[in-house]
Formats: structure tokens, sequence, C-alpha cells
């Protein structure tokens, strides 16, 4: 660790702590229906949308609208995507000439895109069409990381309204995220990579002769336009197979520093939102207080091990740090703080192979999934996840020292706790309970790259990952067979969808509650010591729920490690 490592860090908490009220006042007119200065070139688009979709934007919805409208929408988007991908080799736009993808694969991708996971069990440069990678995986990576924020805006005004029956209108907060927020900082944020070196064309791959004179292929394609949405909607499949260790996605030092802000822009944003609607950026502060402690936490511990290397290696005089599987131009510091970035949030982009990270810092990204990627999160998806877990600490306040259980002048009732409680539930029945499942099938382990509790790990992590819409990989697994698509497709599909069912019920009874004033018995919501409580509950209820499947993975692998016993790959 550097004093260099650490001001990297620092400065990287500063940017995200400048953008947030930015984003986060600019995001709030948005959602308001206010003007802002985008306002007289996008309102006709706008307004023209409305009218050709035939949506009445005065016209509100209740919490069960609004959610039949989102799955209605990614079922159109689902059924798209697979048809494309089925079909590719007799659409245009196909320099490689690629085949038309297999459908159990067609499958896992077309759930992993819509769930805005983007989990790839396929090379995008070896498999995907230029107009699949364009019209399917780009086009679904606005519309699930819209998707996304707009269920977070919901659960918000569930908050910030009162008695009431309605939470917006689902059609309007898409269209109005999509084109006041995320193509306004996509396209200079595109012509920003290609200035940096990422490629943007519909020509040919290009043939080169390598030094021994062979031949090489070399994958080109619109790119930057996929990596810009990629990274700000925290969707992370990437253009090419090793994703942003590619210099095509990720050249230089100063692109990479970019992406990672880009990764936590709109979900630190999302914590002034919350603050503004609810009438207090106090607790929107006290919202992201919680998740910089845990972020730091992470980031913390990730560096230490990478830069404090492998035991064994060190013993033999090998010091320095473990490079392996990282990128020469970022090195430990940039590959230790993107992993625990990309991990926090829903992204799943990598400039490193996770796979290569020592067992600590390995399991560093593996627990910031499996707490449901709370820390800043992906877009929306972390905002409406740190919420579950304040009104579950609310009631544990509320049951430890006889306060009323309230949260912004709502009453936390056992509906809104049995409800939280059932979102957060289900993502751990899927991360265990198909790492379970495969533990006692033959080609399941067979797919598994090494032996012993390194192996075991890649399996927790994929489902671990796919459940928690991350969508990175461990890299160690070979998981394009019919089991790993099928069973990997329904993680992704119940861990997005079953968790934002009884969110969006919280949502619909929040909403219709009066607001109640403050009073002696409130805990106090904005300080120092509710933020404490939140850390603590998140740190036990993940480890109680967790520590199980990370001591027959990671924590066990260290150990073996510290003894001398090493793990060979098959």
């Amino acid at each position: 660790m550097t004093a260099i490592g650490w001001a990297q860090i620092l400065l990287y908490c500063a940017i995200i702590i400048a953008i947030t009220p930015l984003l986060g006042a600019y995001m709030t007119r948005v959602f308001n229906g206010e003007r802002t200065w985008l306002s007289p070139i996008l309102r006709p688009v706008e307004v023209g949308i409305y009218k050709i979709a035939g949506v009445d934007e005065r016209h509100e919805q209740h919490a069960v609208t609004y959610t039949a409208g989102m799955l209605l929408f990614h079922l159109g988007g689902f059924l798209i995507l697979y048809v494309l991908m089925r079909v590719q080799q007799w659409l245009p736009f196909n320099p490689a000439d690629q085949s038309a993808v297999a459908p159990d694969l067609s499958f896992n991708t077309a759930v992993s895109f819509i769930t805005n996971t983007n989990w790839q069990n396929y090379g995008g440069e070896s498999t995907m069409s230029y107009l699949v990678q364009m019209l399917g995986l780009t086009h679904q990576n606005y519309l699930s990381a819209a998707t996304g924020i707009v269920l977070a805006i919901a659960l918000i005004r569930g908050f910030a309204r009162h008695s009431v029956r309605s939470v917006g209108n689902f059609w309007v907060d898409v269209t109005r995220v999509t084109l006041y927020v995320l193509i306004p900082i996509c396209v200079p944020y595109a012509l920003f990579l290609v200035w940096q070196g990422v490629p943007q064309t519909l020509g040919p791959y290009v043939d080169a002769a390598t030094l021994e004179g062979a031949k090489q292929t070399i994958a080109l394609g619109p790119v930057a336009s996929q990596e810009a949405i990629k990274m700000l909607g925290t969707n992370g499949g990437g253009f090419f197979n090793v994703n942003s260790a590619h210099p095509f996605e990720n050249p230089t030092a100063l692109s990479n520093y970019m992406q990672i802000i880009s990764i936590f822009a709109i979900g630190a944003a999302l914590t002034n939102v919350f603050g503004r609607m609810v009438g207090s950026q106090r607790q929107g502060w006290a919202v992201f207080a919680v998740m910089g402690v845990l972020f730091l936490a992470g980031v913390t511990v990730c560096y230490a091990a990478e830069a404090h290397g492998n035991e064994a290696l060190n013993a033999l005089g090998l010091t320095g740090g473990n490079m392996e599987g990282k990128e020469v131009r970022f090195g430990i510091i940039a590959s230790s703080l993107f992993t625990v970035i990309t991990t926090d949030a829903s992204c799943g982009a990598v400039n490193a192979m996770l796979d290569s990270f020592t067992a600590i810092g390995g399991m560093v990204p593996l627990i910031n999934i499996q707490l449901g990627e709370i820390i800043f999160g992906g877009v929306g998806s972390g905002m409406y996840g740190m919420l579950l877990f304040v009104i579950v600490a609310i009631f544990v306040a509320g049951l430890m020292v006889g306060r009323t259980p309230e949260y912004v002048g709502k009453k936390i009732e056992a509906k809104e706790v049995k409800m939280a409680m059932l979102a957060l539930l289900v993502l751990p029945l899927m991360y265990l309970g198909w790492t379970a499942v495969a533990m006692m099938v033959p080609s399941a382990v067979a797919a598994m790259g090494n032996p012993g509790p390194h192996g075991f790990t890649e399996v927790l992590y994929a489902y671990t990952s796919q459940d928690g819409n991350n969508g990175s990989a461990f890299a160690g697994l070979s998981s394009n067979t019919l089991f790993y698509n099928l069973t990997g497709a329904v993680a992704m599909f119940v861990g997005r969808f079953w968790m934002i069912i009884p969110t969006m019920a919280i949502a619909g009874s929040l909403a219709a509650k009066k607001s109640i004033p403050a009073s002696s018995g409130t805990f106090p919501t904005s300080g120092g010591l509710f933020v404490g409580l939140v850390v603590g509950v998140i740190v036990i209820v993940g480890g109680l729920t967790f520590f199980p499947a990370l001591a027959l993975g990671p924590i066990v692998e260290q150990l073996a490690q510290n003894a001398g016993t090493l793990f060979a790959s098959n």
C-alpha cells in the first residue's frame, strides 16, 4: 500500500462527493417534471414520444399498475433480444459472419440484459454481430438502467408523499430518465472514450501480421457507444471477452478513472434525490454515509490483500504484491479500486481477472454482491436495496429502545418490515440454493477450473453475481453449459424481479400513509448513531447469512495458504 494509492482513493471519494448534489439536484427536477436546461431541446421529443405511445403524462399509476407495466416492458425486451440473437446470421451489420446464438445461451443472455445483469457466457467479439451489440445489447443497457432508476424513484415517492394511491407513471419516468439523464451524459462520454482510443466503427475486423509472420484478426466495432452506457448504467456487459481489461474498451489510466467515476455517479446522486424529495438533504447524506463507510472498508481490505500478495510467493522472496491477472497499465491500486467499485454497484465490468486475486482480495467483491450491492449500488437498485435495510434497522431500533419505528415521517409497520425481509431473503435463497445444487451435479462440478475451496468460490461467485444482477465472473468457471445457462437465467430473473415486487408493495403502502410529525419518541435518522445502526444491521445480517458459505471458500483457502497448502489448477 502506497501514498499514491491512497491519494487515488481519496481523490475518487472527493469527486463522488462533489458531483452527488449537482447531479442529484438535476435528477430531482427531471423526475418532478420541472424545466431543465435541456427542456427547450428535449421537451418536444418527449411530448412526441407520449403522443406516439398514447401515454398521458398527467395520469399517475398505483404501485401495482406501475409494477405490471415494468414487467410487460421487459417481457417485450426479452422477446426482441432473444429473436435477434437467434436470427443474427441473416441480419445486416455482421462483418464477421457470426452464426446464430445457441438457444440456451440466447435465453441466458436475453434474461441477463433485461435484468441489468449482463452476465456473459460468451466472448462478445466472437459471438455477437454489430447489429445485436447495438440494437439488442446496448439498447437493453439503456432500458434496464432506466428501469432501476425509476423504481428507486417510485420508492422514494412512497416516503415523500402522503395519503395518495399513486407513485408516478412508469412510462413517463422511463422516458424522462432516458432522454434527460442517460443519453445527454452518454453522448459526450462516448466521444471522450473515442478520444482515448476506444473504437467506434461499423467497419470489418482488421487482419494484421505478427512479428512471427502469422495472421492475427483484430476485432473492432461500435464499442464506445456501448461502453458509455455500460458504465454509467452499471450494466457491465463487455463488447470484448475480457471486458474493461481490453485496451479497446479501457485504453488508458484516464479512461479507467472516468469509468469508475461513472459507475458510482447515478447511484450516489440518488441519495441526494432522496434527501431533496423527502424535504431534508441531511437524510440523503446519512444514507450516503452508510454507503461510504462500507465502501471504504471494502476497498481497504481488498487493496491491502492485493498489495501484500501471496504468502507462498512472499516466502520465496517474490514480494511486491499480487500482479497476477492485472493489467500493467493499471497496477494493483487501480485494479483493486475498480474491482470494489464495480461490485459495490451492479456493474460487473472488470479490468482484472478476479480468479487471480488473493483469497481475501477476491472475497471482498463476493461480499459486496451478497449484501445486495447496496454500497451506492446499481442505478436505482442500490438505493432501494439500501432503503430496505434502513426499514429493517428502524424496526430493530424500535425494538431495542422502545422508540416509535418511523422514518422520514412515515410509520414503519409490520407490512413494510415483512415485505423488506421478503425482498432481502430472495437473494440468499438463490445464491446459496443454486450453489448447493451445482455442487451435487457432476457436470457442474466438472466445469470448475480449480479444485478445492477456490473452485467452490468460482461457483458461489457465479450464482451470487447472477442473482445479484452484477454480471462479473471469477473467470475460472466454464459456465457456457445447459445447466449453468438455465439455472443462471432463473437466478437472474428472480434476483431482479422478485426483489422488485415486494419493494413496490412497500412504495404503495408508504405513499398511502399520512405523514407523522417528528416527536420526542422519534428515532433520529440523520446523524452518526443512525449511520452506525444501519451499518451494524447490514454487517450482522450479512455475516449470519453468508459466513458459512464464505468459510467453505475464500476463508478456508486463505487459512490453508497461510499453512502452506496450495491448490493446483486443473
